[in-house]
C-alpha cells in the first residue's frame, strides 16, 4: 500500500526506474514478512486473530476489520508475494520505455495490496473488500494500454462478469449473515460444526452455490470464463500476475477457506466437480488450435483452473491448493518466458511467425521447456505431483470423472508442446528484420525465469504420494485450515498403476506434437479445427444470445420510454407552459378600455357566481 500510494501520488515527477524500483522493494519487503510469518505458523503458532478497529457494529452485529493467520493464509501470502516480487523485478525491464510505466508500478502495488487483504481477512466482509479490489485493479491493468479500444473492450469485459460472479457472492454473504448473524469465519465455523444453528441441507447448498457463482466469475469457469483470454490485453508481466498466483486463484481460496460449509452439500460439490471438468476439457480444445502465445497459455490457465475445481468437487480441498501452489510456479513461468519470446520478437505474438528460436534465446528455451514439462505432468516436476493427486482424487470419486480429466490432461501435454516446438524449434519463419534483431532478454528479465524454473521442478516434493513412502507434507501444514471431505484411501498399486498409464499417455502425446509441428501447416482450418479456433463461437453465441438483445432493449429504452416517455413529458410541461404563456400575454395588450371591459365582466362574473351560491 505505501508503494501504491508514492508511486500513485507522484506519477507525474517520479523517475520511471525509481518507481520500478521502490515497487519492487516494497514486495521484497512483503516477501520478508511473509516467510517469517510461514516459519511462525509451521512452528506451531496457533490460528491467530489480528483486530484492528470495529468495521461495523450495529445492535447485535460485529463485524471488525481483523486479519486471520493460519496455515492456509500463510502459504497463499508466500505465493502471492513471492511471484509477485519476481512479476515485478521482470517489469522493470518489460516496461522500462514504457510512459506510463509509474502508473503501471503503482497499480501493480494495489493489486497484490488487495489480494494480501483477500487472503488474510478474519471475515467474509473484509475478504469481499479484497475481492471487489482485484476485480478494479484488473480492470486498470487489462486496459493500461486505454489508447487502443480493444483492450478498454476487454477491460471492460473483465469488469462486468466479475461483477456478475461478485453478485452471487454477496447473496451467498447475505444467506450467511441472516442465518448464522455473523460473517466471522470462527464464529461461523465453530456454529456448524458444533450444531449450534441448525439448517436443512438445502441451505447450506444454496450458500455454497452462490459462493461458487462468486468463484466461478474470479477464477474463469463456464459460463463467465470468457473474461480471462481477453485479459491477455494487458502487459505480459500483468498477465502472469492475473493468471499465475493471485487474482484467479482467489475463487479457489475462498472455496477452501470455507471447506466447513462446502463438506454439508454433496450437491455442491458434485456441481462444482461437473462445472470444473467441463471447463477443463471446453478450454484445452480451444487451446489445442489457438495460434497467439498468449492465449494458448490464458486457455490452459482455464483448463488447469478447471481442474483445481474438480479437486475440490472431489473433497480434496489440500490438493486443489497444492495445483494453485505448482501452478502458481510454472504458470508464471510460462507467461514470463512468452513475454520474453514477444520482447525479442517486437511485439510480435503469432507462434506461425516464430520457430527456431533457441538458438538465439538458450535461458528462455529451457526455462519454458520446464514449464511445458512440469504443466504437462511428466515426473520430477511440480505439475506431475499435484496433477496426479487431482487424477487419483478423481479416480476414487468416479472413475468416468478420471477418465474425462485424464483427457483434459493429454490435450494439455499436447498444445503446450506444439506451442514450444512451433516457438522454439526448427526454421524460423518471421520477417528478416525480426529476426536480425531477436536476441536472449535481460538479466532482469531471465533471472525471474530461472527462479521459476527451480521452483516448477522442485516444489512437487512437499506433496509426495504415500506410495513413495513420504509424508504429505503440505497435508500435514494444513489440515488445521482445511477440512478435506471423505478422503478415500487407495491401494499403492492402483496409485503406480494410475501413474504409469499417465506418464505413458502423456509422453505419447508430446511425441504427437513433435511428428505435428516438425513440418508445420498452416492452411486455413475447415470443420472441427475452425470451430476450435473460433473458441466454440461462445463468444459468438453471447453476442447474439445476451448482448445484442440487451443492446436492442437498450435502444428502445433509449428512444421511446427515455426520449418520447420521460424526456417527452418533462419537456411537454415546459411546452405547455410556453404555449399557455403565449396565450395569456395576449390580455396585456396596453388598451385601457379593454382593462376596464374585462374588470366589469370580472365583477358581473363574481355578482352572478355569488347569487348562485347564495340560491343553492
Amino acid at each position: 500500500m505505501i508503494g501504491f500510494l508514492i508511486n500513485g501520488l507522484g506519477w507525474k515527477s517520479m523517475p520511471k526506474q525509481a518507481a520500478g524500483f521502490l515497487a519492487s522493494l516494497m514486495m521484497l519487503v512483503s516477501f520478508g514478512l511473509s516467510l517469517a510469518i510461514f516459519f511462525e505458523v509451521k512452528a506451531g503458532a496457533a490460528d491467530t486473530i489480528i483486530p484492528l478497529f470495529d468495521f461495523i457494529h450495529s445492535g447485535k452485529l460485529l463485524i471488525p476489520f481483523a486479519f486471520k493467520i493460519d496455515a492456509l493464509s500463510s502459504l497463499f501470502l508466500l505465493i502471492i508475494t513471492g511471484v509477485g516480487f519476481l512479476i515485478h523485478v521482470y517489469s522493470t525491464s518489460y516496461m522500462h520505455d514504457d510512459e506510463g510505466v509509474v502508473k503501471y508500478f503503482a497499480y501493480l502495488n494495489l493489486f497484490v495490496f488487495s489480494m494480501l487483504l483477500l487472503v488474510m481477512g478474519s471475515n467474509y466482509l473484509i475478504m469481499f473488500i479484497g475481492w471487489e479490489g482485484v476485480g478494479l485493479c484488473s480492470y486498470l491493468l487489462i486496459g493500461f494500454w486505454f489508447k487502443n479500444r480493444d483492450y478498454t473492450n476487454a477491460a471492460k469485459k473483465a469488469f462486468v462478469m466479475n461483477r456478475i460472479g461478485d453478485l452471487g457472492f454477496l447473496v451467498g454473504m447475505m444467506l450467511v449473515l441472516y442465518n448464522f448473524s455473523t460473517l466471522n469465519y470462527n464464529e461461523l465455523f465453530a456454529q456448524i460444526n458444533t450444531n449450534q444453528t441448525i439448517l436443512s441441507g438445502g441451505t447450506y447448498t444454496w450458500i455454497a452455490v452462490c459462493f461458487f457463482i462468486g468463484a466461478m466469475g474470479k477464477s474463469a469457469q463456464l459460463p463467465l470464463y470468457t473474461w480471462l483470454p481477453d485479459a491477455m490485453a494487458g502487459p505480459t508481466p500483468v498477465s502472469a500476475l492475473i493468471h499465475a498466483a493471485t487474482m484467479v486463484t482467489a475463487g479457489i481460496y475462498m472455496i477452501a477457506r470455507s471447506s466447513v460449509i462446502y463438506n454439508q452439500s454433496e450437491f455442491a460439490l458434485h456441481f462444482i466437480a461437473i462445472v470444473g471438468l467441463l471447463t477443463a476439457i471446453l478450454a484445452a480444445t480451444i487451446a489445442i488450435k489457438q495460434y497467439d502465445i498468449k492465449k494458448v497459455l490464458a486457455y490452459s490457465t482455464v483448463s488447469q483452473l478447471g481442474f483445481m475445481f474438480l479437486a475440490i468437487g472431489c473433497g480434496a480441498y489440500t490438493t486443489a491448493v497444492f495445483h494453485v501452489m505448482t501452478h502458481a510456479f510454472f504458470k508464471a513461468l510460462l507467461f514470463l518466458g512468452s513475454g520474453s519470446v514477444i520482447h525479442a520478437m517486437g511485439g510480435e505474438q503469432d507462434i506461425r511467425s516464430m520457430g527456431g528460436l533457441g538458438k538465439k534465446m538458450r535461458i528462455t528455451q529451457i526455462t519454458f521447456l520446464i514449464g511445458c514439462v512440469a504443466i504437462a505432468g511428466i515426473p520430477p516436476f511440480a505439475g506431475f505431483f499435484s496433477k496426479d493427486e487431482i487424477l487419483a482424487a478423481a479416480f476414487a470419486h468416479n472413475p468416468v470423472l478420471y477418465a474425462a480429466a485424464l483427457g483434459a490432461a493429454l490435450m494439455t501435454a499436447f498444445y503446450m508442446f506444439r506451442l514450444y516446438f512451433l516457438t522454439f524449434s526448427g526454421k524460423f519463419r518471421g520477417t528478416h528484420e525480426q529476426e536480425h534483431h531477436l536476441h536472449e532478454s535481460p538479466a532482469a528479465m531471465t533471472f525471474p525465469l530461472i527462479v521459476l524454473a527451480i521452483l516448477a521442478t522442485v516444489s512437487g516434493f512437499v506433496g509426495l504420494p504415500e506410495v513413495f513412502g513420504e509424508h504429505h507434507a503440505l497435508n500435514e501444514f494444513l489440515h488445521t485450515a482445511v477440512t478435506n471431505f471423505g478422503a478415500h484411501h487407495m491401494e499403492h498399486s492402483t496409485e503406480l498403476m494410475l501413474m504409469g498409464i499417465s506418464v505413458g499417455l502423456v509422453s505419447i502425446m508430446i511425441g504427437v506434437a513433435y511428428v505435428r509441428t516438425k513440418t508445420p501447416n498452416f492452411q486455413p482450418n475447415t470443420g472441427l479445427a475452425k470451430v476450435l479456433e473460433n473458441k466454440w463461437y461462445v463468444d459468438e453465441l453471447y453476442d447474439g444470445v445476451i448482448v445484442s438483445p440487451l443492446v436492442k432493449f437498450s435502444g428502445f429504452l433509449d428512444r421511446i420510454i427515455e426520449r418520447k416517455g420521460i424526456d417527452g413529458g418533462v419537456n411537454g410541461v415546459g411546452k405547455l407552459v410556453r404555449w399557455g404563456a403565449d396565450r395569456m400575454r395576449l390580455l396585456q395588450n396596453g388598451q385601457v378600455g379593454a382593462y376596464l371591459f374585462t374588470m366589469v365582466i370580472g365583477i358581473v362574473l363574481i355578482f352572478i357566481v355569488g347569487l348562485f351560491c347564495v340560491n343553492f
